[in-house]
């Protein structure tokens, strides 16, 4: 399961802002819960996350590694973990690793080598993030969450998407109910 990190996880930032210490991590209702049910449910749990203000120079890599290893240490008190986090610190066209472009899930592949297309999921809530799940042949789960924060994008990704859901919470518990056996 792919997720993205802003606007899933945590509160994302009115438009041209960016989260860049912990502090500033809002973790959104459900997030740990749902989560440790992922993790129950044997799927992998991937964060995969443009990182944009490192580029700008607002914040550095550090800085993203620990906000990273904060929301992990909150998720291992609450039972819950990511397998792996992958972000890009660039900026637009200078990499393969900025979303929708494949280089994060190739990173996550190379160390995950179990991880295929057809079983996994893609969970945003921009148009990259959805664009990156489609060029992927991932199923795509729009997350709108709040409307006062959504990017220009987000009318598109919610039409582009297979599914769309309000919270994440929302999204893996069809996810889940629509797997075999659980």
């Amino acid at each position: 399961m792919f997720l993205d990190r802003d606007g899933v996880l945590n509160e994302k930032m009115p438009e041209g802002r960016y989260v860049t210490s912990w502090s500033e991590f809002n973790l959104l209702p459900g997030v740990p819960e749902s989560i440790a049910r992922l993790n129950r449910a044997g799927l992998l749990v991937i964060v995969v996350s443009n990182q944009r203000c490192v580029a700008l120079g607002l914040c550095a890599a550090a800085d993203v590694d620990t906000i990273q290893s904060a929301f992990q240490n909150l998720l291992k008190s609450r039972g819950a973990h990511v397998d792996g986090f992958y972000f890009c610190p660039h900026d637009n066209r200078q990499c393969n690793c900025r979303k929708p472009l494949p280089g994060l899930y190739e990173k996550a592949v190379a160390e995950f080598p179990a991880i295929t297309t057809g079983a996994s999921a893609m969970i945003g809530d921009s148009l990259s993030d959805i664009e990156f799940g489609r060029r992927l042949g991932l199923l795509t789960v729009f997350i709108e969450g709040d409307p006062e924060r959504q990017n220009s994008g987000s009318q598109a990704a919610g039409e582009l998407a297979d599914l769309r859901f309000p919270t994440l919470a929302e999204a893996v518990d069809h996810l889940l109910n629509q797997r075999p056996g659980t």
